[in-house]
C-alpha cells in the first residue's frame, strides 16, 4: 500500500512539473528588479532557478556555519548515552557509588535526565544516603511529574509511610496516572488500612495491565479479605459484601473475613448465614472450624446445623470439634468430650486437645487437664499424644466408631 501511494505521488508530481514547463515555454514571462537605480531583467523561469541558488546557498551556509555545534552536541548525546549505560551496570552490579556518579553525569543532558537521575537515586538509596537520594528527585524539577510522582512513592513505601506516598501520587501535575502509579497508589492505600479503595482500583489496573493477571488476582482475594476486616460497621460490611464477585463470596479466607466481621459488630444471623451457605457449596474444614468459634450466641440452631453436616461429613474432624464447642457452650460436657475423643480419632490435633483441656478444668478434673494441654504442645510439635487415664467402654467405642462398618441400625459393628 504504500509503494502504491508513494508511486501515485510521483506520478503526479511529473504531470504537475510538466504542466509548469509547459506554461513556461509557452510564455516564458518577464521579472523587472530595479535595486539601486539599476533595472534588472530576466524571465520566470531564470528567476525561480535563481532563487532556488540563492536558498541553496544560504542552506549551505547556515549548515556549515552550525557544524561545528551539531557535531558537540551529537558528542555530549554520545557520552551521556555511554554514561548511562555504564551506570545502569553499575547499579545492576552493586557498584551503588560509581553508579551515581556516572548517572548524575549522564542525567546533564536533558534527552536521559529522567531516567538517569531516577537510577542515580535509587543508587544513592542502595548505599544508604537517603539525602542523595531525595536530592536527585527533586532535581528533576517540575520536568517530569509522573516520573518523580512515582520514585516518591516507591521510596516512601520502601520507608513505611503510605500516607507520604498518596500524597506524592496524588500531585495535580503527575495526572493521569501510568499504570505503576496506579498499582503504587493501590499498594498505598492497602499498606495504609484503606483496602476499599485500593479494590477500587483493580478495574483501572486490569485495563492499564499494571500487574500479571495472576498478581491482580490474588490481590483482589487479599483486598476484598483486607476490606471486610476494616468495615467501620454493619451497613459497611454488607454493602462490601454484596458488591463482591459470586466466586470471592465463595472462598474461605474472604467468608471467614466476613463471618468474623460480622459477628464482632453482634450480626450473629449474617455472620452464620455466610458460612452455611459456603459450606453448603463448597465442604472446608476451616470454616466448619470457626462455625463453632465464632463469639456469639444462637447456640441451639448452629448446633442442629452441624449435626445435619455430620450426616454427610461423617469422618470431619472440624465438624466434631465444633460440634464439642457448642455442646461445652451449652454445658453439656459429656457430649462434648464424645466429640472430642472423636475427633482426635480422626487427627483434629491441637485444638481438640486444648478443648479437652478447657472442658476437664471446668469440670474439676485437673490431672486430665494437665495431660491435655500437654498432648495439645506435643500434636502442635508432632510429637505422639498420651492416652488419658480413666476413659470407659463408651468412650473408646465412640473413639472407633469412626474407622467401623455400622449395622442397619446405626450402631457400631466391632470387628473380630
Amino acid at each position: 500500500m504504500n509503494l502504491f501511494r508513494n508511486l501515485l505521488f510521483w506520478i503526479v508530481l511529473a504531470l504537475v512539473g510538466a504542466l509548469l514547463a509547459q506554461l513556461l515555454l509557452a510564455d516564458p514571462g518577464y521579472v523587472l528588479v530595479r535595486f539601486r537605480g539599476m533595472d534588472y531583467t530576466t524571465t520566470v523561469a531564470s528567476g525561480l532557478l535563481i532563487l532556488l541558488v540563492v536558498f541553496a546557498g544560504l542552506w549551505l551556509a547556515w549548515a556549515l556555519v552550525t557544524l561545528p555545534f551539531r557535531s558537540w552536541r551529537r558528542h555530549r548525546e554520545g557520552r551521556a548515552r555511554a554514561r548511562l549505560g555504564e551506570g545502569l551496570d553499575a547499579l545492576h552490579l552493586g557498584h551503588y557509588g560509581r553508579a551515581e556518579t556516572l548517572l548524575a553525569q549522564a542525567a546533564e543532558h536533558g534527552d536521559v535526565e529522567a531516567s538517569a537521575r531516577l537510577a542515580a537515586a535509587r543508587a544513592a538509596a542502595a548505599r544508604g544516603d537517603r539525602v542523595a537520594a531525595r536530592g536527585q528527585l527533586d532535581a528533576l524539577g517540575s520536568r517530569h511529574p509522573a516520573a518523580r510522582a512515582i520514585a516518591n512513592a516507591e521510596q516512601a513505601l520502601v520507608d513505611d509511610r503510605p500516607t507520604d506516598a498518596l500524597v506524592a501520587l496524588d500531585a495535580p501535575d503527575a495526572q493521569p496516572l501510568p499504570p505503576r502509579g496506579l498499582a503504587l497508589r493501590a499498594q498505598a492505600f492497602a499498606a495504609s488500612g484503606q483496602s476499599a479503595q485500593a479494590y477500587g482500583l483493580l478495574g483501572p489496573m486490569r485495563q492499564q495491565q499494571a500487574l500479571p493477571q495472576a498478581d491482580l488476582d490474588r490481590l483482589q482475594e487479599r483486598w476484598a479479605e483486607a476490606s471486610l476486616r476494616e468495615a467501620g460497621d454493619a451497613n459497611v460490611l454488607a454493602e462490601r459484601w454484596e458488591t463482591l464477585p459470586r466466586e470471592l463470596r465463595a472462598t474461605p479466607d474472604i467468608v471467614a473475613a466476613y463471618a468474623r466481621r460480622a459477628a464482632a459488630l453482634r450480626w450473629d444471623e449474617a455472620a452464620t448465614r455466610s458460612i452455611e451457605q459456603a459450606l453448603d457449596t463448597r465442604w472446608d474444614e476451616s470454616l466448619a472450624t470457626l462455625y463453632g468459634s465464632l463469639p456469639m450466641g444462637r447456640l441451639d440452631e448452629r448446633r442442629s446445623q452441624a449435626e445435619r453436616w455430620l450426616q454427610g461429613h461423617p469422618s470431619s474432624p472440624a465438624l466434631m470439634l465444633t460440634l464439642a464447642r457448642l455442646a461445652r457452650a451449652q454445658g453439656q460436657w459429656p457430649q462434648a468430650e464424645d466429640y472430642l475423643h472423636r475427633a482426635v480419632a480422626q487427627g483434629a490435633g491441637a485444638d481438640a486437645w486444648e478443648e479437652l483441656g478447657h472442658g476437664f478444668t471446668e469440670s474439676g478434673d485437673d490431672a486430665r487437664a494437665r495431660l491435655a494441654y500437654a498432648n495439645a504442645l506435643r500434636a502442635s510439635r508432632g510429637e505422639a499424644s498420651v492416652d488419658l487415664p480413666g476413659r470407659d467402654m463408651r468412650q473408646r467405642i465412640h473413639d472407633e466408631a469412626v474407622i467401623e462398618e455400622r449395622d442397619e441400625h446405626g450402631m457400631p459393628r466391632l470387628r473380630g
